[in-house]
């Protein structure tokens, strides 16, 4: 192999993280099989009277509701766990377990429609979640779940609605 080739091979390897970086990027822009979430760009403060104030609170404030006050941790129907802002479907209850901390707990969200990122407030580090769509706060998700996934998405039953399986999902809202 002469120099020339080297060094462009070369070149190609030091352009491979920021190529990675950027698919990732996109991936997080993307997400679904059936098409893409598109983000809402409404300020946090119209979603005001949308949702009650302690909605509001756990959605754009990133409060976190008492453990054990959700009346979410008792439902055991078949259906989908939707946004309580703008409706779109976070949960399928097939994923739904009970965790044992007093919160509606699942072994993972619907494909695409959540977004993640690294919360520091507890010094410690936690991955905490935020629908895709208006971007309000869910909860955490930590590595103590069960198997397979071991995945526990830890959610305010606050930013929640449910929908039994037998009545259709609401319109998303905007």
């Amino acid at each position: 192999m002469n120099r020339r080739k080297l060094l462009q091979h070369l070149r190609a390897l030091a352009l491979l993280p920021i190529l990675t970086a950027r698919s990732r990027a996109a991936e997080a822009q993307v997400t679904g099989k059936a098409g893409a979430v598109v983000a809402l760009n409404k300020p946090h403060e119209e979603w005001r009277g949308v949702v009650s104030e302690a909605a509001y609170a756990v959605l754009f404030e990133e409060d976190t509701e008492r453990s054990g006050s959700s009346p979410l941790n008792d439902e055991h129907r078949e259906g989908t766990f939707v946004c309580a802002a703008c409706r779109l479907p976070l949960f399928d209850s097939a994923n739904k377990f009970e965790s044992g901390t007093g919160w509606p707990s699942f072994t993972q969200p619907i494909a695409g429609h959540m977004q993640t990122k690294r919360d520091f407030k507890m010094v410690w580090p936690r991955t905490e979640y935020h629908c895709a769509r208006c971007g309000g706060h869910q909860g955490h998700v930590f590595d103590d779940g069960p198997r397979p996934r071991g995945e526990r998405w830890c959610n305010n039953g606050l930013a929640l609605e449910f929908i039994p399986r037998s009545q259709p999902l609401p319109e998303l809202r905007s």
